[in-house]
Order: structure tokens, then sequence, then C-alpha cells
């Protein structure tokens, strides 16, 4: 694994840990100011803007929010822009793959969109290269 799909995957762990601990502030810094960015929660329709973005994460920071565990993630990096596959677990539901696209900004890794969605059908989740 390279240096960037490394810091890419401690910058996808960092959302995962602000949504764990309900850290607005962690949340907002997590996302690109400069780039675009969507958001497409489960069962929600696109979410488009930083605004709108952020809104949405102090709204489920604030309530009620599931514990989220991530699994499964694997990174890929083209350049200024990377994404993480992976498997969003939660207590009692469905399974999820979640998309989360990061592009960099002033050297760091800003997530700039994060789509998550319920899995029909379970697959074996160990990324491609990964040992047993």
């Amino acid at each position: 694994m390279s240096p960037e799909e490394i810091a890419v995957l401690d910058a996808n762990s960092a959302f995962y840990r602000a949504f764990a601990r309900r850290d607005v502030r962690a949340m907002e810094a997590l996302w690109a100011v400069g780039a675009p960015v969507a958001c497409i929660h489960p069962g929600w329709d696109v979410l488009r803007g930083r605004d709108e973005v952020l809104e949405s994460w102090r709204n489920i920071l604030s309530g009620d929010a599931p514990a989220i565990r991530c699994g499964a993630a694997s990174a890929h990096v083209a350049g200024d822009l990377a994404w993480v596959v992976c498997r969003e677990h939660v207590p009692g539901a469905a399974p999820v793959a979640a998309t989360n696209v990061f592009v960099r900004e002033e050297g760091a890794w800003r997530m700039c969109h994060h789509h998550a969605g319920i899995v029909a059908e379970e697959r074996d989740e160990r990324p491609p290269g990964a040992r047993a």
C-alpha cells in the first residue's frame, strides 16, 4: 500500500471517528472548502453544496445518530483525487456500502463526496489482496 493510500485511509478513518464521537467541528473540518461537495445518505436525495451537506451532518450528529463501524476499506488514488470504498456496519441494520471521495486541498485529503446505500446481497467484504 502506498503512502498516499494510507493517508486517504487515515482521512476516511477520521470521518468515521467524527461520526462516532458526534463531533460536528471535526466533521466540518473534514469536508472540502474549495472543491464542490455532495452527499447521499442512505434513503436520502442528493445534497449539493457545502452548506447543505454540513447542515445534514449537524442534524444527524445532534440527534440519535446510529453507531457505525467502517470495515473492508480500500483506497484508490488518482493524482489529487482519491476514493475509498467500504462497508458501514450498523448494529441491527442491513449492511451498507459506501464510497467516500477525497480531494487534496492545501496538502490534506478532504472529503468532497459521501454516498452510502443498503446492500441487497452481501459478499465477502475483504478488499482484493487482503489476507484472511
